[in-house]
């Protein structure tokens, strides 16, 4: 399996950013990992164990980022305001400087005409970011594979609340999507998987609670409950990229 680190400096953080690539050429898949995980728990995890069916046969190349979970939605202490600034420049900088980067990359290596769209990906508060990654710009980053996410700001930011804490929070935004926005038809162009078990350390209310938004709001994601013995834990993730991937990369 080919990989290539990076690290360079980000302007929308001020600090170097570290990131793994996963693949020789496919479609650009991006990693984010669980709460105040780094960019290397995608190989430590053993993941790659995983999706190295798909990555050895040239069909995904999988970039795997660090997290800022720390500095934000973990560090308790710190002051709201500033975590919720600090967790928006993170945003920006998959959005402006991670996104083009791979975009390009991946387009130079498959020799493709155009830019190709990201699938993000991530677990736990990982499927958090992935899925207001997907929700925010779809232009961007136009699949999702979120498994046993929270998807609502209060697990990091608790009442407080502000413009860029609800940006943050899909279950706050996207109820208020109007009907006619055209990222409704965008979703529905495009594939994106929510999955959440039942089982021990799982939250599927909050899942339930995005589902019931989806579905009134006409958009058709794949929404997914697994059984009461499925916990949150990584040998249930297995299993659940193992299923899902098939149908995101259009293989049945």
């Amino acid at each position: 399996m080919e990989t290539r680190y990076y690290k360079e400096y980000s302007h929308a953080l001020g600090r170097d950013m570290e990131c793994k690539i996963y693949g020789h050429a496919g479609r650009p898949v991006l990693f984010i990992p669980c709460q105040d995980g780094r960019f290397f728990d995608f190989e430590n995890f053993h993941m790659t164990d995983v999706w190295a069916p798909w990555i050895e046969s040239g069909q995904v190349m999988v970039y795997a980022v660090d997290t800022l979970d720390q500095e934000t939605w973990s560090n308790q202490q710190a002051d709201a305001g500033w975590r919720s600034y600090r967790h928006e420049q993170w945003m920006n900088y998959l959005f402006d400087e991670m996104a083009p980067f791979i975009r390009a990359d991946a387009k130079e290596r498959n020799h493709w005409a155009e830019e190709p769209g990201i699938l993000a990906f991530g677990c736990s508060l990982g499927a958090t970011h992935a899925a207001n990654l997907y929700f925010r710009r779809p232009d961007l980053y136009d699949s999702l594979l979120a498994l046993s996410g929270i998807y609502s700001a209060s697990y990091g930011f608790g009442g407080y609340m502000d413009d860029r804490v609800y940006l943050n929070s899909p279950l706050d935004y996207l109820q208020n999507l109007p009907e006619d926005h055209p990222y409704i038809a965008r979703f529905n162009e495009t594939k994106a998987v929510i999955c959440v078990g039942q089982g021990p350390w799982e939250l599927p209310d909050s899942t339930r609670r995005l589902h019931e938004i989806l579905i009134r709001k006409g958009i058709h994601t794949w929404v997914d409950y697994w059984g009461y013995d499925c916990s949150h834990d990584w040998y249930w993730w297995y299993q659940q990229v193992q299923y899902f991937v098939p149908y995101l990369l259009g293989l049945r």
